[in-house]
Order: structure tokens, then C-alpha cells, then sequence
């Protein structure tokens, strides 16, 4: 009998010790091994808004819908954009126009000005031979109507390369209005190839906020598209558990939809939170509360988790906003080291 009690009182001592180890070990792993069921994931949203406005002629997607990059989300009415660009178009024509008359306008002006230097070659070189004739062979009077003929020469070459220089500036104003003109039809091009909405990245059609007859203004967002290549989850652990937590540690992730598993790997560990109970003051100084709460809860730190989305079970359904459980799994030979 008294064997008997020793038995039970050993039984119930080493079932005590053993209580006791496993509850620690459980303690320990609750409180500082690097999991949490606080994971969401994420995914990069673009906000799809017109570049040009204008009333909406023609939607091309559904709420949630699957595209790729470069499909057609939505139309904005072209009619008023194809007559910006025929309304450039024909300003360029004139513009060319008149470059090409300022052209033959600076041709002619050259032709004048080689004429003019030409008579004036002629009556300078007439009016040196007269006045090197004696008096008894020619009149004074007629001498001095040869010099006023060369010096009117002159001034007519000297006009006509005047006019020529300004022919040739007349002509710099119409190359430049040519250049501006086709500027003003590449805008009305671009603007007009605008008004077709089209998706910038493969992804999913999320909160569909536009219909045929809605009038669309240029930078106001209508739609948001999912990046489908973009999917990650943040898990917020505990700081307790954050020395378990190092860049590159693969990750067990189990999605609360289903139970679904997934393989991730610690991405980044983000650097700062917001301190709630230390805001600034009106006058930029730190107001700090007077209070201590004396139980503390561990802040929650997030941690970028990047999904191996190259083995997705099939048929898994990834949406932003959904939550997952994370296990934080050292590489085998790490172990050992950081313990």
C-alpha cells in the first residue's frame, strides 16, 4: 500500500513536471517564436482615370473582370479630339504653305539683289572711267550725273540686300510656325489616341465606377485595377518576435479561406509604426501622456512577405484584404547559429 502511494505520488509529480516543461515550451512559443495570424494581403492598385474628358461612349469590361495589359477599359467621345487633329492638320498645311512662299519670296529677293549688285557694278565702273577723262572731252555735268547714277546704284543693292535679309527672317518666322504647328498636331493626336482607355498592367477590374453617358473628368479615377504579378502580405508581429524574423526566412502561409497553404519569403522588415501615445503639439512639441498603463502590449511591426506565386495550388483565389496565418521558418542550417 505505502509502494502504491509512492507510485501515484511520483506519477503525479513527474505528470506535474511534464505539465509544466510542455506550458513553458508553449509559453515560449506564443510569446517570442516568429508566427502570426495577423497577416493580410496585399496587392499594388492602379487607379484608372481618363486623360482627357469627355462624355463616355463605349465600356468595354465588367465588374472584377480578368485583363491584360494594353485591352480596352473604356471609350471617350473621339468626335471632338478628331476635329482638334484635323483642325491642326490643316494648321499645318497653311503653315507649310507659307513656309513655301517665304521660300520663293527669299529666292526672289536674292535674284533682286544680285541685279542691284550688278547695275551698280556697272554704273560704278562707268562713272570711274568718266571721271578720268579730261574736261574738254566730257562736261562736269556729266560726270556728276555718273556718280549720282552709281550712288543710286549702290543704295538699290544695299535695299535689295536688306530685303533679303528680311525675307530670310520672314522665312525662320515660317519654319518655326511649321515646327509649332506640328507639336500642336502631335498634342491633338495624343489626345485623341487618350480617349481610349487602356489598361497599363495585367490584373483584375475592381470597383467599376463608370457607364456609357457618364461624363468623364481627365484625371478622375473611375476604376481600380489589381496588379495580378503584384500580390503580397504583410504580417504585423509582435516586436517580441521580430529577432526571429531576418530577410530571406521562407514562410509557411496558411490563407483563413480554406486553409489554403502557400510558401512566402521575408521581403522586409518595415522600420517605423506610428507612436499613438506620443503626437505633436499645436506648438511642435512631443505631448506626452502622464499615464503608464503597466500591462504593455507588444507592438505589432509589419513584415513584407512575398509569395511564391510560381507554385499557387490550383484554383487558389488571391484577393487584397484577405487574412493568413504566418510561420517564419529559419533555413535549417541557420538555426542552429541564431539559437
Amino acid at each position: 500500500m505505502k509502494l502504491a502511494s509512492v507510485v501515484r505520488i511520483a506519477v503525479t509529480a513527474i505528470v506535474v513536471v511534464l505539465a509544466a516543461i510542455a506550458g513553458h515550451f508553449l509559453w515560449k512559443h506564443y510569446m517570442y517564436s516568429p508566427w502570426t495570424r495577423d497577416g493580410r494581403v496585399r496587392a499594388e492598385v492602379v487607379r484608372i482615370a481618363p486623360d482627357v474628358a469627355g462624355l463616355v461612349t463605349d465600356v468595354r469590361v465588367v465588374d472584377n473582370q480578368s485583363v491584360k495589359k494594353g485591352d480596352l477599359l473604356f471609350v471617350v467621345d473621339r468626335s471632338r479630339y478628331e476635329n482638334a487633329v484635323a483642325q491642326a492638320q490643316a494648321n499645318v498645311n497653311a503653315a507649310e504653305a507659307a513656309a513655301r512662299a517665304s521660300g520663293a519670296t527669299i529666292n526672289a529677293a536674292s535674284a533682286s539683289a544680285q541685279q542691284s549688285r550688278a547695275n551698280y557694278e556697272m554704273y560704278a565702273a562707268q562713272s570711274q572711267r568718266r571721271q578720268k577723262l579730261i574736261n574738254n572731252v566730257i562736261s562736269a555735268e556729266d560726270k556728276a550725273n555718273a556718280l549720282a547714277a552709281a550712288n543710286a546704284a549702290r543704295a538699290g543693292w544695299q535695299a535689295a540686300q536688306a530685303s533679303t535679309k528680311q525675307a530670310g527672317a520672314s522665312q525662320q518666322q515660317a519654319l518655326a510656325a511649321v515646327a509649332q504647328a506640328q507639336v500642336e498636331l502631335a498634342l491633338a493626336e495624343l489626345n485623341l489616341d487618350r480617349t481610349e482607355v487602356r489598361a497599363p498592367v495585367d490584373g483584375y477590374v475592381t470597383n467599376l465606377d463608370v457607364r456609357v453617358g457618364d461624363y468623364a473628368n481627365a484625371g478622375a479615377a473611375r476604376l481600380a485595377l489589381i496588379d495580378s504579378h503584384s500580390y503580397w502580405i504583410y504580417g504585423y508581429f509582435e516586436e517580441t518576435k521580430l529577432p526571429g524574423v531576418h530577410v530571406g526566412d521562407p514562410v509557411d502561409i496558411r490563407l483563413l479561406s480554406g486553409g489554403v497553404h502557400l510558401n512566402g519569403t521575408v521581403e522586409s522588415i518595415a522600420r517605423g509604426i506610428t507612436d499613438a501615445d506620443n503626437p505633436t503639439g499645436s506648438d511642435l512639441l512631443a505631448s506626452v501622456n502622464p499615464t503608464f498603463n503597466w500591462v504593455r502590449l507588444a507592438q505589432r511591426v509589419p513584415v513584407r512577405v512575398r509569395i511564391d506565386t510560381a507554385h499557387l495550388p490550383e484554383g487558389t483565389v488571391l484577393a487584397a484584404g484577405m487574412t493568413a496565418t504566418l510561420v517564419v521558418r529559419p533555413p535549417a542550417g541557420d538555426r542552429v547559429a541564431r539559437r
